[in-house]
């Protein structure tokens, strides 16, 4: 019997420059490439096996797919899928890991060098007629500074993590990263507890999952340990930083500014605040989506498919 899979999300990865081959071949392949939550089960009732970037798979959906077998996540993050419902019906749930680790990394180092360099700014400043009206050839109205000697902390010094701290030993940065309780030994990088990671860094970028600990772990009190000198990236999961207090730690000045590929509504709304405030660059959650990541994802995908069909246990998660 030929499998019926379903992609409720397909949009999210295919800009009009993926091939879904891999998984066509395996059964008859329907893709859409948006979801509404009213046409989930519709979509699905008679599906065997589902994939999903972001469209949501909780306990009351799940009750309505008696044929599923299989949820296909195309991505690493599976917060949008009831985990412990699945494994209560015998729902195999399977991500991809690891296929967009040196993409993340690529777009944090452009955030340290945008924001050391204040390029942002100065890009501006040349195309809005500042400089031309300049009395010397250049400009400097705002300093910047080199990487070397400077400190990155990183909170989840997983794959991505470990990437980013690779990439900047190379400008001789000082690399550390945040302790957690159930951490063995420091590894290749000292490790900090929470506020003194936060005391004693020049940038922190965020690499961690979003959970019961991480959530708005980056707040108000974290941010007013911070030095006032010192730049916050967040390439993990929007609600990890509390949007209100970043908002308002950019607007006092209690740090010197921020960089978010990923916020706590996707996609916001036209009047976020974080939106209008100062000193913060954003990106669209960009930092996964370069062509050769998501045919990795879509490889990936096809070989996780192959190997339940198979009998076999790839990237399962529950």
């Amino acid at each position: 019997m030929s499998e019926k899979i379903v992609f409720l999300d397909a949009s999210t990865v295919d800009y009009g420059d993926i091939d879904f081959s891999s998984i066509s071949k395996l059964g008859e392949f329907v893709s859409y490439p948006v979801t509404s939550p009213d046409d989930v089960i519709r979509r699905c009732s008679d599906a065997t096996i589902v994939i999903t970037n972001k469209v949501v798979i909780d306990k009351n959906i799940l009750s309505q797919f008696p044929k599923l077998m299989l949820i296909a996540e195309a991505a690493t993050g599976y917060n949008n899928i009831d985990i412990a419902e699945s494994k209560n019906r015998d729902i195999v749930v399977a991500n991809v890991p690891g296929y967009s680790t040196t993409t993340v990394a690529q777009l944090t180092l452009a955030f340290i060098l945008a924001l050391s360099t204040n390029l942002v700014k100065y890009n501006t400043a040349a195309h809005d007629g500042s400089w031309s009206s300049s009395d010397i050839f250049t400009l400097g109205t705002w300093p910047f500074f080199d990487l070397e000697g400077k400190t990155l902390a990183i909170m989840g010094m997983g794959a991505i993590g470990g990437e980013v701290a690779r990439l900047c030993t190379a400008f001789r940065m000082n690399v550390v990263a945040l302790k957690r309780e159930e951490s063995k030994s420091d590894g290749e990088y000292p490790r900090l507890n929470l506020f003194d990671l936060a005391k004693e860094s020049d940038f922190i970028s965020i690499h961690m999952p979003l959970t019961d600990y991480s959530r708005y772990l980056v707040n108000k009190e974290f941010l007013s340990h911070m030095k006032k000198s010192a730049y916050l990236i967040n390439m993990a999961r929007g609600p990890i930083v509390e949007p209100s207090a970043l908002c308002r730690a950019l607007e006092d000045g209690v740090i010197a500014g921020a960089a978010v590929d990923v916020m706590e509504k996707e996609p916001p709304s036209a009047d976020d605040p974080l939106l209008k405030a100062p000193n913060l660059i954003v990106t669209p959650h960009i930092g996964w989506a370069s062509i050769e990541s998501r045919k990795r994802l879509v490889n990936e995908i096809s070989e996780n498919i192959k190997s339940f069909l198979a009998g076999t246990k790839r990237n399962v998660v529950n």
